[in-house]
């Protein structure tokens, strides 16, 4: 498939990014890690200090506008309001019966349930949060999973497996044990370095299809509905983190990318519009 982007970055900070989402009036927010900040950018502005927390990862902003955050160093999901007050945990070390040690990435589902990532090498989890208050370890044993990102018709949560370089989907049934299988395998990097091939945040379009942050590889890579590859998007930043459309059209995508150039910084927050 032959796409035509166009990358322009918006800004360098001195720490890595991450955590891109946008909320209903436009406003652009992201994390910075070891920066311990979670900015906000509204159109036109230089970003701002929206809120604090210990080393906050990814982010979602829930359907009632509630921001809730991993933090990686606390174990904990934090809850913001939509002034940048800190109201709560979702979560803090522990889910479903499990210790939870790196919350990563999470997602929220129509239902208002939250999925989110726990990020270990080999015995890494998915697990589940309902809406209801319930908890359920929805995967186990993978190793390091990270982006999550939701088909359009919810049936299907996609996992990055960042360690083995590839794209799980996991089967969201109404039983209680929710299958996993391998969707996609993403391209190597020359030098054959694990640490330059790690899958990172995902996103899905409209129309289905999957966009990868493929840290180490300075790209985003494009698979369709059925995990074919259709197009590397070359970022020209090399720790390519996470991203988040900004404007979903069926012929134009403008796609929000964190990121850096090292860890822990220096850090840069692009903007991609990729005509289809």
């Amino acid at each position: 498939m032959n796409l035509q982007s166009t990358t322009v970055k918006l800004l360098d900070l001195p720490f890595y990014t991450e955590g891109p989402c946008v909320n209903e009036v436009g406003d652009l927010f992201f994390t910075t890690l070891s920066g311990g900040q979670l900015l906000r950018m509204q159109r036109g502005e230089a970003p701002v200090k929206w809120a604090e927390a210990r080393c906050p990862n990814g982010q979602l902003i829930t359907a009632g506008g509630i921001h809730l955050v991993c933090d990686s160093m606390q174990r904990a999901i934090v809850q913001f309001d939509h002034t940048g007050g800190r109201t709560g945990e979702l979560l803090h070390g522990q889910c479903a019966g499990h210790a939870v040690q790196c919350p990563n990435d999470l997602i929220e589902d129509r239902h208002g349930n939250v999925f989110f990532t726990d990020s270990v090498r080999e015995s890494g989890r998915v697990f589940k949060v309902g809406k209801d208050g319930s908890q359920q370890c929805i995967a186990g044993g993978l190793d390091y999973p990270n982006g999550l990102a939701l088909s359009p018709d919810q049936s299907l949560l996609y996992v990055a497996e960042s360690y083995q370089n590839r794209i799980l989907a996991i089967s969201l049934s109404e039983e209680a044990v929710c299958p996993v299988s391998v969707w996609a395998t993403l391209p190597g990097h020359r030098s054959g370095r694990p640490v330059d091939n790690l899958p990172d945040g995902l996103a899905t379009d409209a129309e289905g299809r999957v966009w990868v942050a493929h840290y180490g590889m300075g790209a985003i890579q494009v698979f369709s509905p059925e995990g074919l590859l259709l197009a590397s998007l070359e970022t020209a930043l090399p720790l390519s983190s996470n991203l988040c459309f900004i404007s979903d059209q069926p012929h134009r995508k403008s796609v929000l990318i964190t990121g850096g150039y090292a860890e822990p910084g220096p850090g840069a927050v692009l903007m991609m519009t990729v005509d289809m």
